[in-house]
């Protein structure tokens, strides 16, 4: 005589994808995209492989869908930095206090959420992909145009020459970027606190002076 399958309690009707993706954002958070397993994810949803099918097409599906809530991720971060700033009065010095908030919360991110990070930025997108509604916070908006959105305040407030808006994206974004990979994939991953807050705010500093 056959035992029935015990009922399962790991999501509800209508929430398998959910679940799914759920399970793969938190292989990602321990081991980035690579660890991020299509049956495993299946096994911890507490429904059978094939269940999954359903919803995403393959590894590759789930791994996408992912990156763009780790997208979304990184941006509620960079929000919360914003929401952090102290208006001073001065339009000008608001508009680059908020550059340094969005650079601050993209690293502060990455250092404390490496996995998603890699998740988030390590996946192929393009550059249209990179403000497609999927990778949007709660927010509403991407890190991509959470950035953009604050080097149009400094280009609004004559921070910054309307010569030399355009593309300003791609120079601070690569900038930050390169030092957040840095920081938990490179050379620099052994750094001390006060050392990697030194290279925060140097860098920092830089793109605010250089862009």
């Amino acid at each position: 005589m056959s035992v029935p399958a015990p009922a399962r309690s790991t999501y509800r009707h209508g929430d398998l994808r959910q679940a799914l993706l759920e399970a793969g954002v938190e292989m990602a958070r321990q081991g980035g995209p690579d660890a991020v397993v299509l049956r495993e994810a299946t096994r911890r949803a507490g429904v059978s492989p094939n269940a999954a099918y359903r919803h995403f097409a393959d590894r590759d599906a789930l791994v996408q869908a992912v990156s763009d809530t780790a997208q979304g991720l990184a941006a509620d971060r960079m929000a919360t930095a914003l929401a952090a700033v102290e208006p001073t009065g001065s339009a000008p010095a608001d508009a680059r206090l908020r550059l340094r908030a969005v650079g601050t919360g993209y690293l502060q991110f990455a250092r404390e959420e490496p996995g998603l990070f890699r998740a988030a930025f390590s996946v192929p997108h393009d550059l249209n992909e990179a403000m497609s509604v999927g990778k949007r916070g709660a927010s509403g908006q991407t890190p991509f145009q959470t950035l953009a959105g604050v080097l149009d305040e400094l280009a609004e407030t004559g921070v910054l020459p309307p010569a030399r808006r355009p593309g300003a994206e791609l120079l601070a974004w690569s900038s930050v970027h390169g030092l957040g990979m840095l920081i938990i994939d490179g050379p620099l991953r052994g750094l001390d606190e006060a050392t990697v807050e030194f290279a925060t705010e140097h860098l920092l500093d830089l793109v605010d002076r250089g862009i």
